[in-house]
């Protein structure tokens, strides 16, 4: 029995994805050995995902209910904050397959971002090492920059995912002015907020939308390389056919993290930090 067939942009017909149930397969191992691998308890998991892309310093990290959440506070900022933008831009501003770039005057502001983020980090940096620094960094700011930052990926990578993915994208931009931009940066303001406000029972959400706004980030890249490698770009018309593409993205974003701990746990022997920045 053969893949089901749909033309592709270049007028040649072909399977729209390679080997589905491979592919199904492949994700639930590579989740069952994740799963199993890991040490047990659900923020464990969340923990051994924020592992893979975030120093975890404890003292540059928030601490809600007495446990440090999985992301340092700049981290923090950059995943959920990637998170938030692309639920602003898919669901609040419904631009749900939009393809294009924000405006050049939307891109210098974002652009501006990024270097607000990159000039706290490395004043952030020169602290833990002792050198010279323009301010003490606090928590707060780590946060706001990180989401700035996040916001600024969620719109860059967003079209892109939407260009490489859709067989029919909308030819729209995401963020098309000043006032979407507005609203996303309230959004991203209300997870900001959240976060400072360290209330007990947000411990949970929190550290799920940390490791999902990891995963999001990494499966959303990770499937577009793979569309790109098998050359299946443009041939997924509904979201239950990109099911398989996201699932292969997701296959390749566990072995990462799996393979990222493993060798930083190899050399550290610490959940939190890397000696001997601590």
């Amino acid at each position: 029995m053969t893949a089901p067939v749909s033309p592709s942009p270049n007028g040649h017909r072909g399977p729209t994805f390679p080997l589905p149930w491979l592919v199904v397969v492949l994700a639930a191992v590579a989740l069952a050995a994740f799963l199993v691998a890991t040490p047990d308890g659900l923020l464990t998991k969340a923990d051994m995902i924020g592992y893979a892309v975030c120093h975890r310093i404890t003292a540059r990290s928030f601490v809600i209910a007495g446990r440090q959440l999985p992301l340092c506070a700049r981290c923090s900022g950059t995943f959920i904050g990637a998170l938030v933008g692309f639920f602003g831009q898919a669901v609040v501003l419904r631009r749900r397959r939009a393809t294009e770039f924000p405006p050049a005057y939307v891109i210098v502001i974002l652009v501006g971002f990024v270097l607000l983020w990159a000039a706290d980090g490395l004043n952030s940096y020169m602290t833990l090492v002792n050198g010279p620094h323009l301010y003490e960094p606090r928590n707060w700011l780590r946060l706001t920059s990180g989401a700035l930052q996040g916001l600024t990926m969620s719109a860059f990578v967003y079209p892109v995912f939407n260009f490489t993915l859709w067989r029919r994208p909308v030819s729209e931009r995401a963020i098309r002015n000043l006032p979407d931009l507005g609203v996303l940066l309230l959004l991203e303001a209300g997870m900001v907020g959240l976060v400072l406000s360290r209330w007990a029972f947000l411990l949970y959400p929190l550290a799920l939308l940390s490791a999902l706004g990891v995963l999001t980030l990494l499966v959303c890249t990770n499937s577009m390389l793979v569309l790109i490698v098998v050359r299946r770009e443009n041939v997924v018309d509904t979201w239950r056919e990109a099911i398989i593409p996201l699932l292969a993205g997701f296959t390749v974003s566990l072995i990462q993290i799996g393979v990222i701990d493993l060798m930083r746990y190899t050399f550290t022997h610490t959940m939190e930090g890397i000696p001997p920045l601590r």
